[in-house]
């Protein structure tokens, strides 16, 4: 039988099926749960009424008392407006109306002393409020003070009614008949450990506070919940994983040894070692590894997942790594064919482009054994991929796979999950990492390989064109190579962007002596692999790309990137063009260009580049700035889940709700105990809605 809050809001007082239908459509609100959680995004202060002579501009809404001088009606037809002029013991102000002046006339007496709320704005030594809400002074409303919410909502919607004051009407019936309903979903013992409001009064103080230390108190109370189920389903996953799901026991390290004294071209750093060492403790503990290896560009991942998969061969299994792109996909078998080779090791390619008779002998030894480690794209996925015995699935940037293709991986050996190593390149902020990936654990790899000089990065406009590309000559000149990227192909009437193929004119033009490269999303495979290869062998010195190469060649010749309209592109972004130089001994540069008038977003992403390299920085920057729906797409996280709760801002908020997570479960891993019984009948219910929450990495 469905509940209360499971009421569709139709039959609330006040809505009705035509309303019903609007804010079906308009803010995908259907039942009583769903109204109560459409929680206001700010709250207008009526506690305080300024005096006139204390307004300024800087204020956001103020409340005034002011008596009625004169109304006057200035201009005709469309263009008349309605002015007030009203006063106070302090002083004179002007209030004015654009539209429904004939209505407003009818509210307002001359010599009336109303309430007037708005936005001041000073027009000469006066100021003046544009259509401000109004209601006239009674003593009872003198002495009521109170936060006004103010609630999201849209065109349609206020076109019947339901404005900011239409929907608080409606949620004040709705808090009034849900409050004696609203049961706790938190246990004593945590309530009582972090000082927590109750529910019922949580919920009814977010809409309608009596005071500011209530409504933060209130805040505080909701957000600490949604990240703590949040947190509760990851750890449970996690949970059932390393308890039920076996690992093959993979504990030799015969090839290790080898390659660490024969083959091994330069130190690993301390974090490598440390990474190396996590995953070597989950590979022969008998549970199934699933690990997520965060790693900024140039920090040596693909190193670490080698030695791991020289673990997994020693130990008698296979080892296979995928990857997004082809181009990334034939770069780690590049990279890693060298080290094989030197150990007597078989790793193969497969992609969508391998050819049929490649594809036959490929199958055959991977079946037979005879394959140690296999590199491709999603064609590993396919069903006619069968390993021997695979040990360890190894996959390169994670969030642009599916967790229905990654779940195909763990079905490639139908006796024991492989051990999962993930490696993504795009640093996560923290409090990101434990809401997306909170059921894997996670390694860091945050310090560069020795002799690696960090890239010098500079911001730099138009009018310095001429001066960077004196600078680019010089490089050339010293025997490097340089990327130029351009955020368009061809010039778009919207945008006034320099085009990608003005930029190779430009280019040619400065540069007639250098042989260049031209790179862009709408060249065929094969016209671009030409160009790529021109620019490895360094037969081209520029490169003019699209953010092709963002993900894609390794030139440890190429020293500087410049990136034109760099206040286009995403901090991301920007960051994983910069990782493209700085790969050899030599210093590298990163130059920014742009036009001189920037938004303040643009301007912060590009001082945080100039600042600094780190890259775990940048995307802490990246995530105040973009959110975290925005940064890692929601499908397969959390994020999706959080309606008051804010990664971007309350980090010491989740790290709490986690903390009070682990500990239930470490108490109670099954939630069977009376004391959580109100934890338990919550996740019942957020399942009934829930997103699919796979066990899957």
């Amino acid at each position: 039988m469905p509940g209360f809050f499971d009421t569709k809001i139709e039959f609330l007082k006040g809505v009705g099926p035509q309303k019903a239908a609007l804010l079906n459509k308009e803010l995908n609100i259907f039942t009583f749960g769903e109204l109560l959680q459409h929680y206001p995004f700010r709250y207008e202060d009526r506690t305080k009424f300024y005096k006139i002579n204390q307004l300024s501009d800087h204020l956001e809404h103020v409340q005034v008392i002011g008596k009625i001088r004169r109304l006057e009606t200035i201009g005709m037809a469309r263009k008349k407006r309605l002015v007030a002029h009203i006063e106070d013991e302090t002083g004179e102000m002007e209030l004015t109306w654009f539209k429904g002046i004939q209505w407003v006339a009818k509210k307002l007496v001359p010599g009336g002393t109303y309430i007037f709320f708005g936005k001041p704005n000073r027009y000469g030594r006066k100021f003046s409020i544009a259509h401000p809400e109004m209601e006239p002074l009674t003593a009872a409303q003198e002495e009521k003070s109170f936060f006004q919410p103010v609630y999201p909502t849209t065109e349609k919607l206020r076109a019947k009614y339901l404005d900011s004051k239409g929907i608080s009407r409606i949620m004040d019936i709705l808090v009034q008949n849900a409050y004696p309903q609203i049961l706790e979903t938190l246990p004593v013992s945590v309530i009582g450990q972090f000082n927590l409001m109750a529910k019922k009064d949580a919920i009814r103080q977010v809409h309608f506070p009596d005071d500011p230390e209530k409504l933060k108190r209130a805040r505080f109370r909701l957000k600490f919940e949604e990240f703590f189920f949040v947190q509760l389903r990851l750890l449970k996953l996690k949970l059932t994983r390393t308890e039920k799901y076996r690992g093959q026991v993979l504990g030799q390290t015969e090839l290790v040894g080898k390659f660490y004294t024969d083959h091994l071209p330069f130190d690993l750093t301390n974090a490598q070692k440390r990474v190396i060492k996590e995953a070597f403790a989950d590979m022969r503990s008998g549970k199934q590894m699933n690990r997520l290896i965060q790693g900024d560009v140039g920090s040596g991942k693909t190193i670490v997942a080698f030695i791991s998969a020289l673990i997994a061969i020693s130990s008698g299994t296979q080892a296979c790594l995928m990857a997004p792109t082809e181009i990334l996909a034939t770069q780690h078998f590049e990279g890693l064919k060298e080290f094989a080779d030197m150990m007597g090791l078989r790793i193969d390619l497969l992609t969508g482009s391998t050819k049929k008779s490649a594809r036959t002998r490929i199958h055959g030894e991977l079946l037979n054994g005879q394959l140690h480690i296999l590199i491709g794209t999603h064609a590993l996925l396919e069903d006619v991929v069968q390993f021997h015995n695979l040990g360890l699935a190894i996959v390169d940037e994670q969030h642009r796979f599916g967790v229905a293709q990654r779940a195909k991986l763990w079905a490639k050996n139908p006796k024991y999950y492989p051990h999962v190593l993930v490696m993504t390149a795009t640093p996560i902020p923290r409090t990101l990492a434990m809401t997306l990936y909170g059921d894997l654990d996670i390694s860091v790899i945050d310090e560069l390989p020795a002799g690696r000089k960090p890239i010098q990065t500079v911001h730099r406009y138009d009018k310095d064109r001429l001066k960077v590309f004196g600078f680019m000559k010089k490089e050339i000149e010293l025997g490097r190579q340089i990327y130029v990227v351009y955020p368009l192909i061809e010039e778009s009437e919207k945008m006034d962007l320099k085009s990608l193929m003005d930029g190779y004119e430009s280019i040619q033009r400065a540069f007639p002596q250098y042989p260049t490269s031209i790179v862009h999303g709408n060249m065929k495979p094969a016209d671009k692999d030409f160009e790529m290869q021109r620019f490895v062998k360094g037969e081209t010195k520029i490169m003019v790309a699209t953010t092709v190469i963002e993900v894609g060649v390794n030139v440890p010749n190429a020293s500087v990137m410049v990136i034109e309209n760099a206040e286009r592109f995403g901090l991301s972004q920007l960051h994983q063009l910069r990782g493209r130089v700085g790969r050899g001994a030599e210093q590298s540069y990163c130059i920014l260009m742009s036009k001189y008038e920037l938004s303040k977003d643009s301007r912060v992403r590009l001082d945080t580049m100039v600042r600094t390299n780190n890259g775990f920085e940048i995307a802490d920057v990246d995530l105040k700035l973009r959110g975290p729906g925005d940064l890692m797409g929601t499908q397969q996280s959390g994020v999706a889940d959080l309606i008051i709760a804010d990664l971007s801002k309350d980090a010491p908020i989740l790290t709490m709700a986690r903390d009070a997570a682990q500990q239930l479960i470490a108490e109670d891993p099954e939630i069977t105990l009376p004391q959580h019984a109100m934890v338990l009948r919550q996740i019942k219910n957020q399942k009934k809605h829930a997103v699919n929450w796979s066990r899957i990495s």
